[in-house]
């Protein structure tokens, strides 16, 4: 009997190399990643009626929204935009009746430690109280007649997908290179400070980094192309590993393409109102100005096209410039749309798009309402829940995917993908997409 169960054992331990060896191989059909990183859009409100996701039929029960005294509001208060009613209810409303897709709105606060102030222990009933722009917050969008919506039709919708880090753009785009928040030891005591109003005890300012020297409000890059209205207090250079680095330790090849880029090296003026601050491998010394790796990873958005037809990259990212990107305030849904068609239709156009995993989604919420209390990971996040599309021939069709994931899961996929060793604990642990495929 003892000789017996020996024997089964060893049978299964000489089958276990085989089993991980198999769930590698299904992965490595994809042979190419391409990540698009759109703006400041939560779940709810880009994805709130799409059928079958968790949206806005299940947010009928969440909290009304309060005032700083607790006291649930009568009606939501005031937007700073005329087109707008006074009087909205105390509920989520259709921005489309007020302002179109091809139209753009007021921006809203989405800052580090008001976005925890927000979300106020998962009950998400601060949202309004705590914006600049008021009841905008609770606004969303009917998305049906876009191609975001066709492609989360086609293939898979993630709709527990939440922002890595609390807060907005710039810390974020950290997040989703370096699953780490950047350091800024020396920073100035002006950049730490909070402010309150005298006069109405209001919040007026929220600091840039933490008493201990953590980077976690927008900063301009110590190396150029850097904003040049904003040229003081910029942080110092990085020099944590990122996954740019990971992947080049591999030789595994991979790019950064924005919109805008080359005019932005170049110091010239347009009109696409390109953000630095988007740019987030420009903050790290391994990518500094002239340097092998600049040359070589980062790149324009009109070199995308040119790579499609030969040599592309098996891990790209894509950030479109400032008026592309559906970022509140300077940008509109529709201009945004109609760029992630142009890029993923260039990609199903291609020879690459019989083995690529294409993921389209946000750097995190831009101050909008979204009803699900985001997971208490650590003291960086997570934030509010985000859009999420899989499109690739590998991903489930007509699929909603309700698997917890995080932006550093995108990191997790290529490091699954690529066998990298991962960038930190929050990478390490998270779910790799593995939801949204069907893997031979």
């Amino acid at each position: 009997m003892h000789s017996k169960l020996s024997s089964r054992l060893l049978l299964l331990l000489a089958l276990l190399p085989a089993a991980s060896h198999a769930a590698s191989n299904d992965l490595n059909q994809i042979e190419h990643i391409v990540v698009i990183y759109l703006e400041n859009r939560s779940f709810d409100n880009l994805f709130g009626l799409f059928p079958g996701a968790n949206g806005l039929n299940q947010a009928k029960n969440a909290l009304p929204q309060i005032d700083e005294f607790g006291r649930k509001y009568n009606t939501l208060p005031t937007i700073s935009d005329k087109r707008f009613p006074e009087n909205l209810a105390n509920e989520p409303f259709n921005i489309e009746n007020y302002v179109k897709l091809n139209e753009k709105h007021p921006d809203l606060t989405h800052r580090f430690f008001v976005h925890q102030m927000q979300i106020d222990n998962g009950k998400n009933d601060r949202f309004a109280q705590l914006s600049s722009a008021g009841g905008l917050t609770m606004g969303y969008y009917d998305l049906s007649k876009t191609a975001l919506w066709q492609y989360a039709k086609e293939f898979t919708l993630a709709d527990n997908f939440f922002q890595a880090a609390y807060g907005g753009s710039f810390l974020n785009h950290q997040w989703l290179i370096c699953a780490c928040t950047p350091e800024f030891k020396d920073a100035p005591d002006e950049l730490k400070q909070w402010k309150i109003d005298s006069t109405t005890g209001r919040l007026t300012k929220d600091p840039s980094v933490t008493a201990e020297g953590f980077a976690v409000g927008t900063i301009q890059p110590h190396f150029s192309p850097f904003d040049s209205k904003h040229t003081e207090n910029r942080l110092p250079p990085q020099f944590q590993p990122t996954i740019g680095d990971r992947l080049s330790e591999k030789g595994i090849s991979w790019a950064w393409y924005a919109g805008g880029w080359d005019n932005a090296v170049a110091e010239k003026e347009t009109d696409d109102n390109f953000q630095y601050h988007h740019q987030p491998f420009v903050y790290y010394s391994n990518f500094a100005p002239d340097t092998p790796a600049r040359l070589e990873h980062l790149k324009d958005k009109n070199q995308l096209f040119v790579d499609l037809k030969a040599n592309f990259p098996k891990v790209a990212f894509f950030k479109p410039a400032g008026n592309k990107n559906q970022h509140p305030g300077y940008a509109t849904i529709l201009d945004a749309d109609a760029e992630v068609k142009e890029i993923v239709d260039a990609i199903r156009q291609s020879p690459i798009w019989s083995n690529t995993a294409i993921i389209v989604t946000y750097d995190e919420y831009g101050g909008f309402w979204d009803h699900v209390a985001p997971p208490q990971i650590d003291r960086w996040g997570a934030g509010t829940r985000i859009p999420a599309i899989i499109i690739s021939p590998f991903a489930k069709k007509n699929y909603v995917d309700h698997t917890l994931y995080d932006t550093t899961s995108i990191l997790k996929l290529i490091e699954n993908r690529f066998d990298l060793k991962p960038l930190s604990g929050r990478d390490a642990n998270a779910n790799g997409l593995q939801g949204a495929f069907e893997l031979k």
